[in-house]
């Protein structure tokens, strides 16, 4: 017997022995897999407890305790509990949570896949490494990605254009909406020729109970109507032209009511009347004197009659209403000032005194303003104060170098006094000579650099076209004012010199609202 007990305790001595060894290699042991189930309950027999090789019963307790020292010394270990916790506190499920098991990815596809996941999970820096090499193995990688998660077919396709001519949807009649009719352009003049026996409507009750509210406007005949829409369009012609989103009657009123627009094309106000197509005075503001021998033949040329603006500006297909004229043909605004602003970089200089190992730059911003006046003249400023602290100065009571260094107005110390006139005189016969330049351009002198003295000598003269700025069709017109020619004259020795125009830019007009109309 206790032979028979010493050599299975050896037997298992070497057993324990081949496991610590397989387990020290890596390599899966039978007994490791063994200890890893769970104890399984005695068998009771009413007999005495034998061993199943006859040993005796005391034999097993040894074992055991041998088997709670091997635990104890290099058992099962579960080294990988910490990922699993870190996996499960993340809210990852199936695979992720034993991380050991994982396959490192290999194609792009998978290093991209991997980094969206990291991304999600909160790890960066290692998103950002699959990000890398996805992009290493192939530069289209996103474009897989998203053919493979979110194909084209996942998502709905987009539903054709409804209002294919961008009318109301307040509009009753669908017929414009007819994908097969003509282009929205031509639907847009039938649109507001429906709106003709509309008229003005109340405001719907708030409840059914409620009493109708008022609404006196409603009750006015259309003539008077008309005249008061005149008289907001003259004192504003913006306002009157918003009043077209009120309501539809007011939108067919202000759209085709001819008789307003001429007045606003023709008028003194905001129309044709304020251009000036000949200079109108002297640079300084004066009127310009006129002597008998330029006058004879000036006014055997006229005749002694001077055409009307109508017979000026007749309507012709160019132009086939007052409306389209007043937006479309070229004129200045008096009601706010043009601006020009100004950046350019130019290398700066290294100071003598430090060692530095980069070049520094200036960055040099300034300004150029124009305001234009209805007898002719206008007003041109160059400075590096911005335009909030300058445009409500640029006045013509503003326009003299008596302003002291700390009232607000001194900016205009630097002002030039000039006149302005547009090309393309429409009050040329046809015994005059043919017009060399096209409608649109501006033509600008100011005093020069010795302005305030005495006896001026030099002038400066600008050529600037009217062009319209905005992507959109049926912006704002005439706007903008880009440059063409700038020169200094010199009147003693006759001389032209032109200024280079590398860095300035276009003007671009800014309504002031306290300049009113203009003066």
């Amino acid at each position: 017997m206790p032979g028979d007990s010493a050599d299975e305790l050896e037997r298992f001595r070497q057993q324990w022995q081949e496991e610590v060894i397989a387990r020290s290699r890596g390599a899966p042991s039978t007994a490791s897999s063994n200890l890893a189930r769970p104890p399984r309950p005695p068998r009771r027999t009413s007999g005495p407890a034998h061993s199943e090789r006859g040993g005796p019963s005391s034999f097993h307790k040894p074992v055991r305790d041998t088997e709670e020292k091997s635990d104890d010394i290099g058992g099962q270990g579960y080294h990988d509990l910490k990922d699993k916790d870190e996996a499960r506190r993340l809210g990852e499920v199936g695979e992720r949570i034993y991380p050991s098991i994982e396959r490192e990815p290999r194609s792009a596809l998978e290093h991209y896949e991997r980094a969206c996941e990291r991304e999600a999970e909160g790890s960066l820096g290692d998103s950002l490494n699959h990000y890398r090499k996805a992009f290493r193995l192939d530069a289209g990688v996103d474009r897989i990605y998203k053919n493979k998660h979110f194909p084209p077919s996942s998502f709905k396709p987009k539903p054709t254009n409804p209002n294919p001519s961008n009318a109301p949807i307040t509009v009753p009649n669908p017929a414009h909406h007819s994908l097969d009719g003509p282009p929205a352009s031509s639907n847009i003049s039938q649109l507001i020729a429906s709106f003709s026996a509309l008229s003005i409507s109340a405001e719907e009750p708030p409840t059914d109970r409620s009493p109708a509210p008022l609404c006196p406007i409603s009750t006015i005949p259309s003539e008077i109507l008309t005249d008061i829409l005149l008289q907001t369009a003259v004192i504003d012609v913006a306002s009157f032209a918003r009043l077209s989103v009120v309501c539809k009657h007011l939108a067919y009123l202000v759209t085709t009511e001819d008789r307003i627009w001429k007045r606003i094309c023709l008028g003194l106000e905001f129309g044709f009347a304020a251009m000036h197509y000949r200079w109108a005075c002297s640079i300084s503001g004066k009127p310009l004197p006129i002597s008998l021998d330029d006058l004879e033949p000036e006014l055997s040329s006229r005749a002694l009659a001077t055409p009307s603006l109508e017979s000026s500006f007749p309507l012709s297909p160019t132009y086939p209403t007052h409306r389209h004229m007043f937006y479309s043909r070229s004129r200045l605004r008096f009601n706010g000032c043009y601006i020009s602003t100004v950046n350019y970089i130019r290398p700066g200089g290294n100071s003598a005194s430090q060692i530095t190992w980069n070049t520094p730059v200036h960055i040099v911003t300034y300004y150029r303003y124009l305001r234009f006046f209805r007898d002719g003249t206008c007003v041109s400023l160059l400075t590096t104060t911005e335009p909030a602290d300058v445009v409500h100065y640029i006045t013509k009571e503003n326009t003299h170098v008596h302003h002291a260094g700390g009232l607000p107005s001194s900016v205009m110390n630097h002002a030039l006094r000039g006149r302005w006139k547009l090309s393309g005189d429409p009050h040329s016969t046809a015994d005059e000579v043919q017009k060399e330049e096209d409608e649109g351009t501006i033509h600008i002198e100011t005093e020069g650099a010795d302005a305030g003295h005495p006896n001026p000598k030099y002038i400066y003269k600008m050529m600037l076209q009217l062009k319209s700025a905005g992507r959109v069709s049926g912006a704002t017109r005439n706007n903008k004012l880009a440059w063409l020619k700038y020169w200094s004259y010199n009147k003693l020795t006759d001389d032209w010199a032109e200024f280079g125009l590398k860095n300035d830019k276009a003007f671009y007009w800014s309504r002031v609202r306290s300049f009113g109309l203009g003066e």
